[in-house]
């Protein structure tokens, strides 16, 4: 096994860097297009008839559509068609992995050229759209019926915007200070610069006839009968608020930290030099979340940041260029190794041994007996996360059905209550991404509205 040399005592402290270096490395890291390479990236678009990157898209954006207007001129119209089909395409355009979606499919991605940049120009004409304060949306004649939406984030304020278009007047309950969900709170700070987050959310709110209350959380302020009783129609978007744990002796300790609530820290810090970091790291995971943790961290300071991942690289979570990003970072990737153990000195965790991993001949994950050790001053789990049910629970039952830990939906997002709708992450089934929960929230909201008024 691989000999561990910690240093005594652990190495974690704020202000690594130089006062000037947290404004560089958390900057933005893909700056947008000027308005002549707007043009440009807008002319090599084919404005296929079937377009596979339509198809592609969750929200089925008419991509051809809203480049053809960029190349015209037509920001705004470009804008239409983006916001009319995805409230939240700004943050989209920013986070989405178009590399799998709109621009792994587009007709152009080939060994001898390249995807028209379609996330970069959807971020042109949101922006566009953002900077001159231009409101696209109003609220609908009213219809005298409500609706409590539950939960700030990408699902709920879908829903939230297309029901205030519908004419329903909506509540929206949020746990925490601010709205956004993830994307004010649990995605890397140099992906989402200038405060986008929250200005996509008052874009939203000015549409009109949506009431956000502010920390109001399910199980505590509010109950789930009670909001049934008072609206005409609810929709759970809660999201997922527990952290999967590695099942090891220790992890209670010191040093072994949750990645989503560090970035969420991050994230919300108005003095990056204050947040202290180690100088070894240890990220257990694959997804997004530990590429955003591992690359912030070496951001921060840290002199050595290492990914252990039990599988492969065409398993991880993360595509193969959030991978690159967090390698051309600095930060190491290690694949085919799962934890073993927590190597503790007293209450304090110094590092981990992990057991090389293989599949087996029924396809199956299973250990080869091979260890190793990795040193570390923090070690952050970025495993995934769960759903709290409790306040889905009465009498110590469940009042939702539930499906592997998740609320179960149909087509229509419809829960097995009558007049409750769940949506994004908190939902059985699909991937836990923004886009994906807003198309949740959309489709929830069309549903909601036809139920509201009476049609089959």
């Amino acid at each position: 096994m691989e000999t561990v040399v910690v240093s005594d005592p652990p190495d974690i402290r704020a202000g690594r860097l130089p006062p000037h270096a947290y404004a560089d490395n958390f900057a933005d890291a893909h700056p947008p297009l000027s308005r002549h390479q707007a043009l440009v990236e807008s002319d090599r678009c084919l404005f296929c008839h079937d377009a596979p990157c339509v198809t592609a898209c969750p929200t089925s954006i008419d991509i051809p559509s809203f480049i053809h207007k960029i190349a015209s001129g037509n920001v705004k119209g470009a804008a239409q068609d983006i916001l009319g089909q995805n409230i939240m395409g700004a943050v989209c355009a920013r986070v989405c992995p178009t590399e799998v979606l709109c621009e792994g499919s587009c007709v152009r991605h080939t060994p001898e050229d390249r995807p028209v940049a379609i996330g970069a120009l959807q971020r042109h004409a949101t922006d566009w759209l953002f900077d001159r304060g231009i409101q696209l949306f109003r609220a609908g004649p009213p219809t005298g019926k409500r609706v409590a939406v539950v939960g700030g984030g990408p699902a709920g304020l879908s829903c939230a915007h297309k029901l205030a278009q519908a004419g329903h007047a909506v509540t929206v309950f949020e746990a925490r200070g601010k709205a956004g969900g993830l994307n004010e709170y649990g995605i890397a700070a140099y992906k989402l610069t200038d405060g986008i987050p929250q200005r996509e959310v008052d874009y939203l709110l000015a549409v009109g006839n949506i009431e956000l209350q502010l920390g109001k959380r399910l199980g505590h302020d509010i109950d789930l009968a009670t909001l049934q009783r008072e609206f005409d129609a609810v929709f759970l978007g809660i999201g997922l608020a527990a952290v999967n744990s590695l099942g090891l002796p220790g992890e209670q300790f010191d040093g072994v930290h949750d990645a989503v609530a560090y970035i969420e820290q991050l994230r919300q810090s108005d003095d990056l030099a204050s947040l202290p970091v180690g100088r070894q790291i240890v990220v257990i995971g694959g997804g997004m979340t530990a590429i955003d943790i591992a690359t912030q961290t070496r951001r921060l300071g840290a002199e050595d940041v290492t990914i252990v991942y039990r599988r492969g690289p065409d398993h991880m979570g993360a595509s193969d260029k959030e991978q690159r990003w967090a390698q051309v970072n600095g930060v190491r990737i290690r694949h085919w190794a799962r934890p073993a153990r927590l190597l503790v000195d007293g209450t304090t965790v110094r590092g981990v041994e992990f057991e090389r991993t293989r599949l087996g001949a029924d396809g199956r994950l299973t250990g080869t007996g091979d260890h190793y050790a990795l040193p570390a001053d923090m070690v952050f789990k970025a495993i995934g996360q769960l759903l709290v049910p409790d306040p889905l629970h009465a009498d110590h039952r469940p009042i939702v059905d539930l499906i592997d830990g998740r609320i179960a939906v149909d087509a229509e997002r419809r829960t097995s209550l009558p007049n409750v709708w769940a949506g994004g992450d908190c939902v059985s089934g699909g991937p836990d991404l923004t886009v994906a929960a807003v198309e949740d929230g959309k489709q929830a909201a069309l549903s909601i509205d036809r139920f509201l008024r009476g049609a089959p």
